[in-house]
């Protein structure tokens, strides 16, 4: 998502010559569902691409945080008090997102990651100065400036090659080639973090839950439903149209805990999938035991300690290549598409065509996008922790600040994805608008 937003920004500013190169033999897009909040469709809009995403996407208009373990869990979690408070589906907290759309000018959406891509794609496959590269892979760096250098292997045969360019610049993931050579060289050790946690992605067809009037109820909403137990949650919506139900889990990470370093997807159990959440509300049950044997797939969840900088000579790295984060912000294609921006931006500010100012122009990017960026991955953790607590004072707490929300009282929200000073952060800021204001500043420090 942040090589072809870059790329398309990159396009948009007038640069004539990009060339992209992917491992992968085609864009054949596939995933499940995203979060398209206001700060990527404010960058997509004025990428020209926004309205085909909008146009099936779903208009969000709240959220329910609801506590959802079984009666005989929670006798079990209160047999202190003898106080069954957490009932099945119990709500926590409701938050009205009505306010986005006139707060933010564009409304918080939710739709299907392979539209979001296509569309983006579709838009630079129009763009004259856009080359693609498919079924190339990156071996390794051979320079990282003043002239940067790569060597290209072809993956269906043919000779490796050499590659230079004026600028490099590495959206390719969590598990980045560019990255890891780039920290051995400079001596930086930024280990990857284990998060112990994993992750179901579920999709469900209309057809496949019109038959339940109360799954029919949720594709039919305009909603967000985060349900959430000790140590697990889950988080759904509808997509497409509302043709397709999303489902994202969150749990105890068990089947990748002997798992090589490099893996990070494997074929799921549908049983051990149903046992994680047995005790759940009986409603989820019902919608976990629609996936298909066989199609249960299950993410690990890692990401890397914070870089202390993600620009070298001419080379420069985006997205989950130097900020991976844990999904429970729904920012991290956003913030890849920001650091898309920010780098259309400031390039198109270069003073002269040099080395030295290509140098500096990326610490402007630096500057603008990285305390940004990590701070919404801290944010992001610190809602997971919050999500998952199991009984005791922090939890007391915890559902206290969901009643006062729930009440209207103010205060801290322990979803920080529903709270309003967050989104606020979040949503409020532009950052191309951020990066035109503060580039003469930032150039002169760089």
């Amino acid at each position: 998502m942040g090589g072809l937003a870059t790329s398309l920004a990159l396009a948009k500013q007038g640069f004539k010559q990009i060339d992209v190169y992917e491992s992968s033999s085609n864009l054949g897009f596939v995933g499940a569902g995203i979060q398209l909040a206001p700060n990527m469709a404010r960058i997509l809009d004025r990428l020209g691409v926004w309205k085909d995403i909008e146009a099936e996407a779903v208009d969000l208009k709240e959220t329910s945080i609801r506590r959802s373990c079984c009666p005989k869990t929670c006798q079990w979690e209160h047999q202190l008090t003898g106080n069954i408070e957490g009932s099945t589906n119990e709500q926590l907290a409701h938050v009205d997102l009505n306010y986005i759309r006139e707060t933010y000018h564009y409304p918080h959406m939710v739709g299907h990651r392979s539209n979001l891509a296509n569309s983006i794609y579709e838009g630079c496959k129009k763009e004259k100065a856009i080359n693609f590269f498919f079924a190339t892979a990156i071996d390794s760096v051979i320079s990282y400036g003043p002239t940067p250098s790569f060597k290209a292997i072809p993956r269906k045969g043919g000779e490796p090659y050499t590659v230079d360019c004026d600028v490099l610049l590495a959206a390719d993931g969590v598990k980045s080639v560019v990255r890891d050579q780039l920290l051995k060289q400079t001596g930086v050790d930024a280990k990857i973090v284990d998060t112990g946690q994993a992750a179901y992605r579920i999709m469900l067809r209309r057809d496949e839950m019109e038959h339940d009037p109360e799954l029919l109820k949720l594709i039919d909403s305009e909603a967000v439903t985060r349900w959430i137990g000790p140590k697990r949650h889950i988080i759904a919506y509808p997509v497409s149209n509302k043709n397709i139900y999303n489902l994202s889990t969150v749990q105890p990470d068990v089947n990748f805990a002997a798992a090589p370093s490099a893996t990070y997807t494997t074929q799921g159990s549908k049983k051990e999938m149903m046992k994680v959440f047995d005790d759940f509300d009986p409603m989820i049950t019902r919608m976990l035991d629609l996936v298909k044997d066989g199609e249960v797939c299950e993410w690990k969840l890692r990401v890397h300690e914070p870089l202390p900088f993600w620009t070298h000579e001419q080379t420069a790295l985006i997205g989950d290549a130097c900020h991976p984060t844990l999904p429970h912000m729904a920012q991290g294609a956003a913030q890849a598409i920001e650091d898309g921006a920010v780098l259309g931006v400031v390039l198109s500010k270069l003073p002269e065509a040099t080395p030295e100012a290509i140098k500096k122009v990326l610490k402007v990017y630096e500057g603008v996008r990285m305390d940004r960026a990590y701070q919404l991955v801290e944010l992001a953790a610190a809602s997971g922790r919050s999500l998952h607590l199991g009984d005791g004072a922090a939890k007391e707490e915890r559902d206290r600040q969901f009643a006062a929300l729930k009440e209207k009282k103010g205060g801290a929200v322990p979803d920080k994805w529903a709270d309003a000073d967050v989104q606020k952060q979040t949503y409020g800021e532009d950052v191309m608008k951020t990066a035109n204001e503060r580039f003469d500043e930032l150039y002169a420090k760089a």
